[in-house]
């Protein structure tokens, strides 16, 4: 059965009961777990799924890795090179998890050591279910077995699935995982992935996730819906209003980037890289590293842009303007500074005003306004400031408040 079947398969089975209910249903016993002093900011890598889907390997992963530093990403601040589902052989009679064994011929404690041995970190792939969106063994029932697993390998984030999970409850669900990966003895981030159906930014930090899928899996388009996937567009919606669930250890996540898949243009491809930067989004790259050309390079590496994302403040930009197909994204940053977003959704070029008041500061205060795709700084000014985008695209600044001048005296 296809991943996206057996994704609409679970969606039906949840959407057949109300939500209120479900949340009702968990355990009394449920209590908070505590911070594990981890993803401090959202966390930035590579992960195989977009492009490479099932098809991985030991050797895919390490050029992938090699290419991570070779293209200038690690020294951007990317740091995590993930597989995604199919890594998986099976269980052994002790019901240990072992990796495919034509795939990673010498095992992934192998691949992980030659990760780590580039200065980057590795994670992995599981589900809470009896099995994974691809069929292969998942973790219900062998959470603790699993962790340790992953702890002797050397892995360090985990990314935790939900397909296959009949007669689960997903807080209780990633709460025994989250329990088992600090059991283990080694830092792991936990990455939670429901696609947003049980609103798990209500309850994901509470049940030990460091990020929390938002949404359905993403869709290398502007806008749309492609089956259960949705284009970049559909998912920023479902970013409104959740910003305040959002912080230092914990992350809305609306899904990986596509920057360099091929199906979105240069500009478009800009705009998903600076609109997830102002949700203080996971930057979790899904292209094909080895092969990508100039333009995805720069657009993944653009450091000033990489610099809102993980700016350790942690508040998630807010929706602050809308009106036809422009949009205005504003987010607070340390110092007092602020990054700002104008989007155009549409087809046609348009003209933004952007007024201080979107910003939440009085007309008089003179800003310094910096372009960070053009890494360059405008005239200072007041009050606002117009400007051109055109169709499907954003333009990205940063505005730092100045000391207002005094009139002069008169003579």
């Amino acid at each position: 059965m296809s991943r996206t079947m057996r994704l609409l398969l679970t969606f039906a089975v949840v959407l057949l009961v109300p939500l209120p209910f479900a949340a009702a249903s968990e355990p009394m016993h449920f209590y908070p777990r505590p911070a594990n002093g981890l993803a401090l900011t959202p966390p930035m890598g590579w992960n195989s799924w977009n492009h490479f889907g099932c098809n991985v390997s030991a050797a895919l992963i390490e050029r992938e890795a090699r290419a991570m530093v070779a293209s200038g990403m690690r020294a951007a601040g990317y740091r995590y090179v993930i597989i995604d589902d199919c890594w998986q052989g099976g269980r052994d009679a002790n019901g240990n998890i072992y990796p495919d064994p034509k795939r990673f011929p010498h095992g992934m404690r192998a691949v992980v050591a030659a990760v780590h041995a580039l200065g980057l970190k590795f994670g992995i792939y599981s589900d809470a279910g009896d099995q994974t969106c691809q069929g292969r063994p998942g973790s219900r029932g062998h959470e603790y077995q699993d962790a340790l697993r992953y702890a002797r390998w050397g892995v360090d984030y985990l990314k935790y699935d939900w397909c296959n999970t009949g007669g689960l409850r997903p807080r209780a669900a990633y709460a025994t995982m989250s329990d088992a990966l600090r059991a283990s003895g080694r830092p792991i981030v936990f990455s939670l992935c429901d696609w947003g159906v049980r609103q798990p930014w209500r309850w994901g930090a509470a049940a030990g996730g460091n990020l929390w899928r938002t949404t359905p899996d993403i869709w290398d388009a502007w806008r749309g819906r492609r089956g259960f996937s949705l284009g970049v567009l559909n998912i920023l919606d479902r970013q409104v209003g959740l910003g305040g669930y959002a912080g230092p250890g914990h992350w809305n996540d609306p899904d990986m980037l596509e920057i360099g898949n091929g199906g979105m243009s240069e500009a478009q491809y800009r705009a998903q890289f600076s609109l997830w930067a102002i949700l203080a989004a996971p930057l979790i790259a899904g292209n094909d590293l080895e092969q990508m050309d100039a333009a995805t390079r720069e657009i993944l590496t653009n450091r000033e842009v990489i610099a809102v994302d993980q700016d350790p403040l942690g508040i998630e930009g807010h929706l602050a303007y809308r009106h036809g197909e422009a949009e205005i994204w504003v987010r607070p940053l340390v110092g007092g500074r602020e990054a700002v977003v104008l989007l155009n959704r549409g087809i046609r070029p348009i003209t933004v005003r952007l007024s201080w008041a979107e910003l939440g500061l009085p007309g008089y205060l003179p800003l310094r306004l910096r372009d960070l795709w053009r890494h360059k700084n405008l005239p200072v000014t007041t009050h606002g400031r117009r400007f051109q985008l055109a169709p499907t695209s954003v333009l990205m600044l940063s505005e730092t408040p100045l000391r207002p001048q005094p009139p002069a005296a008169k003579s």
